[in-house]
Order: C-alpha cells, then structure tokens, then sequence
C-alpha cells in the first residue's frame, strides 16, 4: 500500500513540475512585452511585395505596429480605423506596419486585397516578431515614437480612428501636452 502511494506520489509531483515547466517554457514565448518607455527591438520581415522591411527604417515617424490575423474578428474589425488614419496621416510623420502571424500568404493577400488596405503588410512566418513584442493574443497594437521607443502597448483593445488619432498626437508632441499641463497648474 505504501509502494502505491509513494508511487502515486512521486507521479503528481513529476507531472506537476513538469506542468510548472512547461507553463514556463509556453510563457516564456511571448512574456517579453516590451515597456513603455524603452526601446522597441528592431526586426526585419518581409512585406507581401517580397521587400524586407525594418522597424528601424521608419525612425523619426509615430509607428503603429499592430499584430493581426485574417481569422481574427476583432484585427479585421479596427482595420478599417487603421487604414483611414493611415490615409489621413500619410507624409505626416504616422505609419502602420501590419504584422500578420503565421498565415498562408495568399489568403493574407486576398484579405488586404479584398478590403482595400494600402498600409505595409508584413509576414511573420515564423512568430519571431510576435514573440519578441510579448504578443499572446490577438489584436496586440504597439504605438513606437520617433526615436524608437515604445509608447502605449495596447493588448485585445479595438482601435477606433480617434484612439489612433488621439494616440499619434499625443506622442508627435508630448512637449506641447507638457507645457499645457504645467500652463493650466499655473492659471
């Protein structure tokens, strides 16, 4: 009786540390949110025109790197803000890079196709990027100043046109926003 519960024991320890293990292992792979305030880690994807594409070579621009997927509800659903803003910003120091994860490159063509999306549209076939940016769960959008630095990281939120519209401002002139602040504290 006692060799059977040592037995039954020893198993549930084995199998628990093995799920402590594992559970570690599996968020290991996309815990690296990167914090606001620091700096984005550049990466290198390939856009459905066969260009590679950086983070780094959109310096001195608002980016807004959003994670997606054609299956996705929600990513499908704040396209449309994204390619508006997009639209209303172009030249103005704004731009989208849609990241898509893990899916068949001519379905993801079809989609952007489909729904008329012109903003850069780039293909994580291998979840790299994804893992980088902490993304467990989709839409993830990250909002990356000028100089490179993480801004607002947005996870599951749907974005409207005014949130991006909102969000770009913001960081374009944090300046601006300060002096007003300290402005109205004076008055």
């Amino acid at each position: 009786m006692n060799q059977v519960k040592n037995r039954t024991s020893r198993t549930v320890l084995i199998i628990g540390f093995m799920l402590i293990l594992g559970g570690e292992l599996a968020w290991a792979m996309g815990s690296r949110v990167p914090a606001v305030g620091t700096t984005a880690e550049d990466f290198h994807l390939t856009d459905l025109s066969g260009k590679e594409q950086s983070l780094s070579q959109y310096r001195g621009n608002v980016v807004l790197v959003n994670f997606w997927a054609t299956w996705c509800k929600p990513c499908t659903t704040e396209m449309p803000a994204m390619q508006a803003t997009y639209d209303k910003l172009l030249g103005k120091g704004f731009v989208v890079l849609a990241i898509n994860e893990l899916e068949n490159e001519t379905k993801v063509r079809e989609h952007i196709t489909q729904y008329g999306h012109t903003f850069p549209v780039l293909m994580d076939r291998d979840n790299k990027v994804a893992n980088q940016f902490g993304v467990f769960g989709l839409p993830v959008s990250v909002f990356i100043d000028g100089k490179g630095v993480v801004r607002e990281y947005i996870k599951g939120g749907l974005l409207t046109e005014q949130v991006i519209l909102d969000t770009v401002a913001r960081i374009q002139k944090p300046d601006a926003v300060k002096a007003a602040s300290l402005q109205q504290g004076n008055d």
